[in-house]
């Protein structure tokens, strides 16, 4: 039996473009055991886990004449060598020469004719450092079981843990007249989903699109509150396909003490920083700042569910929000973004956790992704960028005995988005990934590096 792309995830393969690769990435860097860590010990790691995640060895099959969603089907031909790469630094690489590569990487779309991931092992850091680069397609992100290749990988301590052993034998792909057959009994006991596909068939993406934008109700229900456009900036303008990525180190307790002394939230605090780094990156741009300009970003929060209903541990709701740029002093940049974050969560004016979960889904490692998914179905006119922000775990994580020092997660560029900023808090770090157009950003790095001086402004305050 096959398993059928929802409405959903099949529009993401539609609206993929050349500027718009659909897949959300991460880089690990990792400090190696010993006895060493290379190419065929991360093979031999993802061969042994694969089968943790089922949708790795699978590819999407389309239906002839589309008269249905393409099928997940298993790969008979799976490699995992093609998936997993190796590349290198010329030693002693560094981190300008990191992200470089990282950019690079990030810029190529997946083959579509086989399983939509890949992850590239980096070797020649400095200090004998490697980096895990990752890439996965939208469309593997389907729904709350999803659950990414890059965390399977990872155990809480050096000795890995011992899994199932995997007897992972490929099911026989359907041919031409199954596929076709499965698609009339879908539509017979799916009428509703005919007029979907017939449209999809005809590459109507802009229904599909629409249908995505209807579901979420609280998509639409915020729009209203935000009935002002997002304010023009140098942050939304036509884009290439080629990308430039920067990262930037910040240390989780100095969120903290930012918190205890001026209130608010971690996460008020961390878009603070952002707004505080917007600022002086558009000064140095000699853009014009008034006292009243703001930046619209688009911030996904992880929320509690309830425990006792038995759902999952963790879910989402959206927030669009103001950054006030504008503002010369960090600490009523703080109080405004606290403000607004509490005004959201009070007037219950969010994109609610239930809409995102029927938009798009949710689980811990892909809530990145989810930031991304939500910006390409909604207009460039509601918001200037997304902001992801993900707590991870506050220990350290290991992979084959290799200990991971840091996570930069990419976030996919949606139209008309020059950059954006995902961040993923782990062992005591807070850690930027900044994926951007590489022709409009050509200053990523000064953007970075007004994060950490923002950051550094509002600890500043607390003395």
């Amino acid at each position: 039996m096959t398993d059928r792309l929802s409405p959903l995830d099949v529009s993401f393969l539609y609206m993929e473009t050349p500027t718009t690769a659909m897949h959300v990435g991460g880089v690990a860097v990792l400090d190696p055991p010993a006895d060493g860590f290379d190419y065929d010990r991360l093979c031999e790691l993802i061969s042994q886990r694969i089968g943790l995640v089922p949708r790795y060895r699978q590819k999407v099959r389309w239906v002839p004449g589309r008269l249905a969603n393409p099928v997940w089907v298993d790969d008979p031909d799976f490699d995992v060598t093609y998936h997993v790469r190796r590349s290198a630094l010329p030693k002693p690489g560094n981190r300008e020469q990191l992200k470089e590569l990282v950019a690079r990487l990030q810029s190529r779309q997946l083959d579509r004719n086989r399983p939509l991931w890949e992850i590239y092992l980096v070797e020649g850091l400095e200090d004998g450092k490697v980096a895990i680069v990752t890439k996965t397609h939208h469309a593997m992100v389907d729904g709350v079981s999803a659950v990414d290749i890059g965390t399977v990988i990872l155990d809480l301590e050096p000795t890995p843990r011992a899994v199932p052993d995997d007897d992972w034998t490929p099911r026989q792909e359907p041919g031409a007249v199954g596929l076709l057959a499965a698609a009339v009994s879908d539509l017979l006991t799916k009428p509703s989903g005919a007029l979907d596909t017939a449209r999809t068939a005809v590459g109507d993406v802009r229904a599909t699109a629409g249908k995505v934008a209807a579901v979420a109700g609280g998509v639409l229900a915020q729009a209203r509150v935000m009935a002002r456009q997002a304010p023009g900036t140098p942050l939304n303008v036509p884009i290439g396909e080629q990308r430039r990525f920067g990262m930037a180190d910040t240390l989780l307790e100095d969120y903290k003490t930012v918190r205890r002394a001026h209130g608010g939230t971690v996460n008020d605090v961390v878009l603070a920083t952002v707004g505080g780094a917007l600022r002086t990156w558009l000064l140095t741009r000699g853009e014009k700042v008034t006292p009243t300009t703001v930046v619209r970003a688009m911030v996904p929060v992880s929320v509690r569910a309830d425990a006792e209903k038995g759902e999952l541990g963790n879910r989402v709701s959206s927030y669009f929000v103001d950054l006030p740029v504008g503002e010369a002093s960090a600490v009523m940049r703080l109080h405004q973004v606290s403000f607004a974050m509490r005004g959201h969560k009070e007037s219950g004016s969010s994109v609610g956790a239930d809409a995102l979960v029927q938009l798009s889904g949710f689980a811990p490692p892909t809530i990145h992704a989810l930031g991304a998914r939500t910006a390409s179905v909604m207009t460039r006119r509601l918001f200037n960028l997304v902001v992801t922000n993900v707590p991870g775990p506050q220990f350290p994580l290991y992979a084959a005995g290799a200990r991971m020092l840091s996570m930069y997660p990419v976030v996919p560029l949606a139209k008309n988005q020059a950059v954006s900023i995902g961040l993923t808090s782990y062992d005591g770090g807070v850690f930027y990934g900044l994926n951007a157009d590489r022709d409009a950003m050509p200053d990523i790095d000064v953007l970075a590096s007004c994060l950490e001086e923002s950051l550094a402004e509002l600890v500043g305050t607390t003395r």
